[in-house]
């Protein structure tokens, strides 16, 4: 955290002349789960996006407790882990409780993220689970075969060109992309039965990769209560203020520089909205 950073978190609200209430700071992690944003990207999560909110959000002096406001598909396991590992890290650091809140949807890898909180709570109307591992592609050997490209593909190692979309996909690089569907899925089914523990109600669908609405997801344990942020916040803290910890904007946004390349960013839209569509959004 900069000086300047600790220096605003310690100042108080405009127009507060009394004594400095506690806070409870929320962090809202919002998009798909990806290693690679565009520079304008304010959509997506990965630690490197997230990293300037989570120390702001942790380093208020008179700390309550942090929430953490999620409404994400999933995407990448590794950036899953990587801010949820330093989630735990900050909360331990400062010994503060966290709080994570679902919105529309906590799946997959944004079901990851809510677990790194101590309490789960969704709105009735949540989408919450999805505790699998899915990959997806295409094949264009018919393309290039339609119009004529000849493939060239050279490599030194025998498995260097897995699941090349351009080559017929084979049976031998199906079962290795399984295997590794599996080492991720049980890495994900240990990491929940650790942060749950106990409160999980060992049903047998529990870690099937389906999803379940709020009031489901309770009587199963993946969630410890109906509520939104407010609403529990304002319960549970009802002298603390709600201080909302941003991230810092990419330079090019703060230059107010348009994206660069138009054909990424569509790509970017794509991805993303394929992402969101498996949940019906």
């Amino acid at each position: 955290m900069s000086v300047a950073d600790k220096l605003t978190s310690r100042l108080p609200m405009i127009g507060d002349r009394g004594e400095r209430k506690d806070v409870v700071a929320v962090v809202k992690l919002h998009g798909v789960i990806t290693p690679t944003p565009s520079p304008l990207a304010r959509g997506s999560i990965n630690l490197a996006a997230v990293e300037s909110a989570l120390t702001r959000a942790f380093g208020h002096e008179r700390l309550k407790a942090v929430a953490l406001q999620i409404n994400s598909p999933g995407g990448a396991p590794t950036q899953s882990g990587l801010v949820a590992e330093r989630i735990r890290q900050l909360a331990d650091e400062k010994n503060v409780p966290v709080l994570a809140f679902a919105e529309d949807v906590a799946a997959s890898g944004g079901y990851w993220l809510a677990c790194a909180a101590d309490e789960i709570y969704a709105h009735r109307t949540s989408m919450v689970g999805s505790i699998g591992v899915i990959s997806g592609g295409f094949g264009f050997t018919g393309l290039l075969e339609r119009f004529g490209i000849e493939r060239r593909l050279h490599t030194a190692g025998a498995n260097k060109s897995r699941l090349d979309p351009f080559s017929p996909e084979k049976p031998e690089d199906v079962e290795w992309l399984k295997k590794m569907h599996g080492q991720l899925h049980e890495l994900f089914v240990d990491w929940v039965t650790e942060r749950r523990g106990d409160r999980l109600s060992g049903s047998e669908d529990l870690f099937t990769g389906d999803v379940w609405l709020g009031a489901r997801a309770v009587e199963l344990g993946l969630v410890d209560g109906v509520g939104s942020l407010r609403q529990v916040i304002t319960e549970r803290y009802p002298d603390a203020e709600i201080a909302i910890a941003e991230p810092k904007k990419p330079l090019l946004a703060r230059l107010g520089i348009g994206a660069p390349a138009a054909a990424s960013a569509l790509l970017d839209a794509v991805q993303s909205k394929a992402a969101w569509s498996r949940f019906g959004l």
